[in-house]
């Protein structure tokens, strides 16, 4: 093959891999099916299924086009990790981490979550990331539920996301599962600051659980059915 035929291939090659990684303009979240699920441990169906609820809250106008997502399954144990963060430009982890759920959620298996004050159970559905600010746990980032009826109170509740020395792996490996909280997504003091970072101002957090009512009750994952 001469030198001209191989340069026609290259260009045949930059543009597809250029079209397959590109993020389009208005930004439906197409990006993130680059995010290799096995590879990082992300169950497939928490992954699909924040797939199509970032897709619908940008396309419905709840949410502007997040930088990041933050998948939380609170379907696997306390003791490991549950929660992915990515980079929506590029499909790339930037974080793998334990995260505590709620008090009176569950011990180290979360069962139980609620959008009522005062229950100290987290929540489930789709967040948006807000402000940050200086706490009675540090440094900690405001989060917006966007879901009534599952997670609409977190400002009213004060579930923020936080730094927690009860978030570990060695009290983890101790007592059988790490620390939990009030129902705020907390993660270990080391990386708290940097995540909340990351993520802060705009980015959106799915929580989720294979949870019968919300699953058939969510409007961002049924888009475009009443709720």
């Amino acid at each position: 093959m001469n030198s001209r035929g191989v340069a026609l291939i290259l260009a045949v090659v930059v543009c597809v891999v250029t079209v397959l990684f590109a993020v389009p303009a208005d930004a439906k979240a197409s990006s993130i099916e680059l995010i290799p699920a096995k590879a990082d441990g992300v169950p497939q169906d928490a992954l699909t299924l924040a797939i199509g609820a970032v897709r619908c809250a940008v396309a419905s106008g709840d949410i502007k086009t997040p930088k990041t997502l933050t998948i939380i399954d609170y379907s696997k144990p306390s003791v490991e990790p549950r929660l992915w963060v990515y980079d929506l430009a590029t499909g790339k982890l930037l974080f793998k981490e334990l995260v505590a759920h709620g008090k009176n959620t569950g011990d180290n298996m979360a069962t139980h979550f609620s959008d009522a004050m005062n229950s100290r159970q987290s929540s489930l559905g789709l967040f948006v990331t807000g402000d940050t600010y200086m706490g009675n746990n540090g440094y900690s980032l405001r989060l917006d539920g966007l879901e009534p009826g599952f997670n609409s109170h977190a400002r009213d509740r004060a579930i923020v996301m936080h730094g927690a020395p009860y978030v570990n792996a060695q009290l983890a490996s101790t007592q059988g599962r790490i620390g939990r909280s009030w129902g705020c997504p907390a993660l270990r003091e080391a990386v708290a600051h940097q995540v909340i970072d990351t993520i802060r101002g705009g980015g959106v957090i799915f929580s989720y659980y294979p949870d019968q009512t919300w699953l058939k009750t969510s409007r961002f994952l049924h888009c475009g059915a009443a709720a």
